[in-house]
């Protein structure tokens, strides 16, 4: 069923790996090829990245973006990589005046260019690379609260069909990814992505309970285990910042042999 979306969660894998024909994210690419598959194809795209911090809430703001190869130790087509997607220095003048209307200190930045949190998942859903994308940065306090409020003060951009992304990853921990795995490891795994399925999709909560529990992401079930660091969760709290409601769609998966999630609004 093809339908409209207006935020999507996606879990973006190990850097260029995906990409590269890793079957640790045989999963993952076709989740997102699926979901693309679902969704009417989006006029233009803003993507909020995990790779991206900043003291305000900056977007990119040029014409024709360049790649940032932002990972290292890869073989060399992974630095070879093309993507190239046009920004939308329109949208991230309308971005920059919604923020600034909120009470949110913004910037534009036109010389960043799309890092792999924004090529890596459209290069599989969108392979054509004709949308036009603006990245937005996290907050580097990485305050939960202030992210869902940035979603919340994206909402008068909204048009007949924008796509917000946020891209990072329901579970996080890099030497989990890496170590061999233990019964007591999975059930920490399934216990955080149990509680964030629930937490984005359970119509039982109201939105108030809903914000609180992501205000309160650590205080779930072996958060610090899945998440040393928030950065991966938080583009999260924007998309639902941004919606406002459950979500309609949970998708399930493993990433390098961990229990993942995405999250369609």
């Amino acid at each position: 069923m093809i339908k409209k979306s207006r935020a999507l969660f996606v879990s973006h894998g190990g850097g260029p790996m995906p990409l590269l024909g890793d079957p640790g994210h045989a999963e993952m690419v076709d989740c997102l090829r699926a979901v693309a598959n679902q969704i009417e194809k989006p006029s233009a795209i803003v993507v909020v990245s995990a790779h991206w911090e900043a003291p305000q809430a900056t977007m990119t703001a040029a014409p024709n973006p360049d790649l940032i190869y932002d990972y290292h130790g890869f073989p060399a087509a992974a630095y070879q990589l093309a993507y190239p997607a046009p920004g939308d220095p329109a949208l991230a003048e309308r971005l920059y005046r919604s923020l600034q209307a909120a009470g949110i200190s913004p910037k534009l930045d036109t010389q960043r260019g799309f890092d792999h949190g924004m090529y890596v998942p459209l290069k599989i859903m969108y392979p054509e690379a004709d949308i036009p994308c603006v990245q937005l940065s996290l907050l580097n306090h990485l305050n939960p609260a202030a992210h869902i409020e940035l979603g919340q003060a994206l909402r008068s951009t909204i048009n007949d069909n924008l796509l917000i992304i946020g891209s990072g990853f329901s579970f996080h921990n890099m030497q989990a990814f890496f170590q061999a795995r233990s019964a007591g490891t999975d059930a920490k795994n399934a216990a955080f992505e149990n509680w964030l399925a629930t937490t984005c999709g359970d119509h039982a909560l109201n939105e108030q309970q809903r914000r609180q529990r992501l205000v309160d992401w650590a205080s779930a079930p072996f958060a610090r285990y899945c998440h040393p660091r928030e950065e991966h969760l938080l583009p999260l709290h924007v998309c639902y910042g941004f919606a406002g409601v459950p979500c309609t769609t949970t998708f399930k998966l493993h990433i390098l042999n961990q229990r993942a999630s995405m999250y369609l609004w």
